[in-house]
């Protein structure tokens, strides 16, 4: 099997609207994408599906068919080396077992590109290729990831898993993308299509009762935000409406009115080690919620609370600092400084629907290669062409 590098690909549409009103662009995104698009696409005909069966680690709880990953920030303690594992703020502990989130990834990856080709050519040829790995992912019993997350973000000596673990299943969004992308073609037949909506209805069922999916529903930050995202993207694949509505109220309700301070600041977000990356990781998944769950009749991207916060005040905050790092007033990262901004979805989203060509502008100028991991990591809208098809 090929060896893959993490790169993130972005693509888009232009003359396709969203689910609100999207401005007519002096620019054809389409076709400025399209050969990056398929060139990826290409390579990614000849890479065989990697699920989490393909890999294990000895302290893991599950089993194979589990996910598991460790926490980020936890490292060996020096004073006690054969005890528990003490916590690190921001610095990641380059020991962990990441196979399995470097597996999610790379399916995220594969998703993502392989559903935009299909789009722009509608070559049966990407699609048939996608089908093998959502097959492996979601429908092959020797294959398949349990629609659970108990064993994600352990720490050693401390927890089997953890309900912040959650966050590591924020690459399956873009795969809904990519399934709803395909969802009618000939490759992808009624009964997979059928199995692997039953796996996300399980999946959503779990984050949405086991209490590691309600600690991380209430955890504050932007764990909240990505718990919703998710809940969101998957209830929209199984067309659960009652769900969806509930992500609405729970961003009007709680997510925007509790993580924004009124000057478009998110301060939970700033008080960390990484604060410009997080704040930049917050607003792009918040500004998801809205791309995803927006209607004519209850547009999230200019929902007002009484006090006057809302998503477009988070993008004129970042907005300088974005085009400008180094007006950066507060902490600088402890890691990863140098690599970020990227290609920030919140730029595309918000200048759509606010029809801010200066958003859009932007975000055209950034990065949308980056082969840092922990960047890819946390930039899971890499494929914007799926997020505007309706």
């Amino acid at each position: 099997m090929k060896k893959l590098n993490f790169i993130g690909v972005i693509l888009f549409a232009s003359s396709i609207l969203t689910s609100c009103s999207t401005p007519k662009m002096a620019f054809n995104l389409n076709e400025m994408e399209r050969s990056r698009v398929l060139k990826n696409a290409e390579l990614y005909l000849t890479e065989t599906p990697v699920t989490v069966t393909n890999s294990s680690c000895t302290r893991s709880a599950g089993t194979n068919h589990d996910f598991y990953s460790e926490g980020d920030y936890w490292w060996p303690d020096e004073q006690n080396p054969n005890g528990p594992y003490i916590r690190k703020d921001g610095f990641t502990n380059p020991a962990n077992f990441t196979a399995h989130r470097e597996a999610l990834i790379r399916f995220s990856q594969i998703s993502g590109a392989l559903a935009s080709a299909y789009v722009l050519t509608k070559d049966e040829k990407y699609a048939q290729q996608l089908v093998l790995h959502l097959q492996a992912w979601f429908v092959n019993q020797d294959t398949k990831m349990n629609p659970n997350l108990l064993y994600a973000q352990a720490i050693k000596g401390v927890a089997t898993g953890r309900g912040i673990g959650i966050i590591d299943t924020v690459h399956l969004v873009e795969v809904t993308k990519a399934i709803e992308a395909i969802e009618n073609s000939k490759a992808l037949s009624k009964a997979d299509l059928a199995t692997i909506k039953l796996w996300f209805s399980d999946y959503l069922n779990w984050i949405t009762t086991h209490e590691y999916g309600i600690s991380e529903r209430d955890n504050g930050n932007n764990h909240s935000v990505c718990w919703t995202m998710q809940v969101a993207a998957f209830a929209a694949l199984i067309k659960d409406e009652k769900t969806m509505d509930y992500c609405r109220n729970f961003y009007k309700s709680t997510l925007l009115p509790n993580q924004m301070e009124k000057d478009g600041s998110f301060p939970l977000e700033l008080k960390r080690t990484k604060p410009y990356g997080y704040s930049l990781f917050n607003l792009d998944a918040m500004s998801s919620i809205c791309q995803i769950l927006s209607t004519k009749k209850d547009n999230l991207f200019t929902y007002t609370t009484t006090d006057g916060r809302n998503i477009e005040l988070g993008m004129q905050f970042m907005f300088p600092y974005v085009e400008n790092k180094s007006l950066w007033p507060y902490q600088h990262d402890v890691m990863y400084w140098d690599e970020w901004p990227v290609r920030q979805s919140s730029l595309l989203f918000g200048g759509l629907a606010f029809k801010n060509n200066k958003y859009i502008d932007l975000w055209k100028s950034l990065n949308p290669n980056s082969t840092t991991p922990e960047i890819i990591r946390n930039t899971p809208v890499r494929y914007p062409l799926l997020w505007v098809l309706k």
